[in-house]
């Protein structure tokens, strides 16, 4: 290996070592005080809940893991927004586990826990993947119920769903185990089926405190909705557990019963490892985001065997497509090429940039996997459309809106790995979050953003400076070189893959070697839902 290899292994193992450390944290949720109160009530806290629950040794991924990271300071924090959202197997039936955090102001529900629970929702409804939710929540937290209550994403949409998702077939399972108040009683009872733990969980539209001061009713909340009143009189649940365990018992015995599904029917064979180790990732990639490297290498060490059949590999060479498989899933691979190649006019390509011919042949190849039912897997690493007189005379937006088209109407699922750079135009034509790829993950070195740091930087200290000057304020070369250093420092901060992890513009940061498991269980739970209609790309100017 040669000294750069070693250099970029160390640096992107940093990253790695600094991903570790931040998922450490936040899995300790409220803190280990909390977490002592809970257990001193008898309770399991979201992670031991979910962990006995799911089969021993299986596959997990976590979603949303670092929801809320950063944000909310000024209320204590949020961390994973509250909730522990997984994609696992309970008595081998792959599902996703809604698990509230009670250690996180008792499980209150903020802005971002709002939007968790719904892309929670929105892939069991996009895989037909039956749901369960592990209840303990106090509701809406109070002091941002304007940012959580009305609008139509927001805490109602929950309920929503819990119709359509049950109007679809899919199966949904309620446990309460601790709170369950105001609207959100409406969950476990809008579920095929719903459990209540003796003594520890309660539902009800108001608490004790609150029926008194409406009606005037003096009652204690264990009569007025604990387990045996919902499982014994209101007939509002349909199981009574003695604890946690008990009830995630129970919910493993009705997994067991669930009928076999349709499936869509992507083919699989058996899973061979890749024959370049995954390990080298590490070395190949760049220590800047603006270095060259090969993005072949990357899918050689991503792909069963090492084996990937390119598609049209002399024509539109800014981009790599082709056929492969990932864990023994066939597979189409939409990826930027990061280093600078040359077209057989004898012509250069910059790296990461799409060219016309490039998106020419990222939208023929989409149809191409859209005809033949193959998942198609965007890894990202982009900076745009090229621009300049030459490609816009050449029909660069005509060629982009045409790739954009194929993505946005493609009906086999699509799986997003932002690698480096996703920047404008770019993320949208590989798939970024708004074109509904099934999941998105991103690699410690990935950054999103309208444009790059530097650039970004330099077109916001032109107006910072002419402001500035306006005011008749003197600017002399070194406050510029301050102004400028602030504010890259401050879009960098905003281009960092926790940012957009934070905010659920991504499912996951992860290490790179994760990623087979992540798509391969991402196209297992999508041939749970058959294509229900053919490809279309509609109208497109050729």
């Amino acid at each position: 290996m040669d000294i750069n290899f070693n250099k970029n292994e160390d640096h992107n193992k940093l990253l790695l070592s600094d991903l570790k450390s931040r998922l450490a944290t936040i899995k300790k949720g409220g803190g280990e005080k909390r977490v002592e109160k809970l257990h001193g009530e008898g309770k399991m806290t979201a992670r031991e809940r979910i962990e006995y629950l799911l089969d021993k040794g299986s596959a997990t991924i976590e979603v949303g893991a670092f929801a809320g990271d950063g944000m909310y300071e000024e209320h204590g924090g949020c961390p994973s927004g509250g909730v522990v959202v997984k994609i696992g197997y309970v008595r081998g039936r792959q599902c996703v586990v809604v698990a509230n955090d009670a250690t996180v102001k008792a499980g209150a529900w903020f802005p971002i826990t709002g939007k968790k629970n719904l892309r929670a929702q929105e892939i069991a409804m996009e895989n037909r993947l039956p749901i369960i939710y592990l209840v303990d929540s106090a509701g809406v937290y109070l002091p941002m119920q304007d940012e959580i209550f009305p609008d139509k994403e927001h805490f109602g949409r929950i309920f929503r769903n819990n119709a359509v998702m049950s109007s679809m077939g899919i199966t949904q399972i309620a446990a309460v185990m601790g709170s369950c108040v105001a609207g959100g009683a409406y969950l476990p009872i809008m579920s095929d089926e719903a459990l209540i733990v003796d003594k520890t969980g309660s539902i009800f539209l108001a608490g004790s405190y609150l029926v008194k001061a409406a009606i005037g009713e003096s009652i204690d909340n264990e009569t007025l909705g604990g387990a045996t009143t919902h499982c014994e009189i209101s007939g509002v649940t349909d199981y009574k557990a003695k604890d946690d365990k008990d009830a995630l018992d129970t919910i493993k015995n009705i997994m067991d019963k669930i009928g076999d599904f349709d499936k869509a029917g992507f083919s699989r064979i058996k899973a061979v490892k890749p024959t370049e180790n995954p390990e080298d990732i590490y070395g190949i990639l760049p220590r800047s985001r603006g270095d060259q490297y090969d993005m072949k290498a990357i899918i050689k060490r991503l792909v069963d065997g090492s084996e990937f059949e390119e598609y049209k590999e002399g024509y539109g060479k800014s981009l790599i497509t082709g056929y492969a498989r990932i864990d023994g899933w066939a597979v189409g691979i939409v990826a930027n090429q990061r280093k600078v190649v040359k077209t057989k006019k004898g012509e250069m390509q910059f790296g990461g940039v799409i060219y016309s011919d490039s998106a020419d042949k990222a939208t023929r190849f989409i149809a191409n996997c859209n005809q033949k039912k193959i998942p198609l897997v965007f890894l990202q690493d982009v900076t745009g459309f090229m621009v300049g007189s030459k490609s816009e005379h050449g029909g660069i937006i005509k060629d982009g809106a045409k790739m954009v088209n194929a993505v946005s109407n493609s009906v086999v699922p699509k799986f997003t790995v932002i690698i480096g750079n996703s920047y404008g135009a770019g993320n949208y034509a590989m798939c970024g979050k708004a074109y509904d790829p099934r999941l998105i993950i991103a690699w410690p070195s990935a950054e999103l953003a309208v444009m790059g740091g530097s650039q970004a930087a330099k077109v916001l200290l032109q107006i910072e400076t002419a402001s500035l000057k306006k005011r008749g304020e003197n600017i002399s070369k070194e406050k510029e070189e301050e102004l400028f250093n602030k504010i890259k420092s401050r879009y960098d901060a905003q281009t960092s893959p926790y940012y957009a992890a934070a905010r659920l513009w991504t499912d996951a940061v992860i290490d790179p070697i994760d990623t087979r498991k992540w798509i391969s269980m991402g196209i297992e739970a999508a041939n749970h839902a058959p294509l229900e209609k053919p490809y279309n790309p509609g109208v497109m100017q050729v």
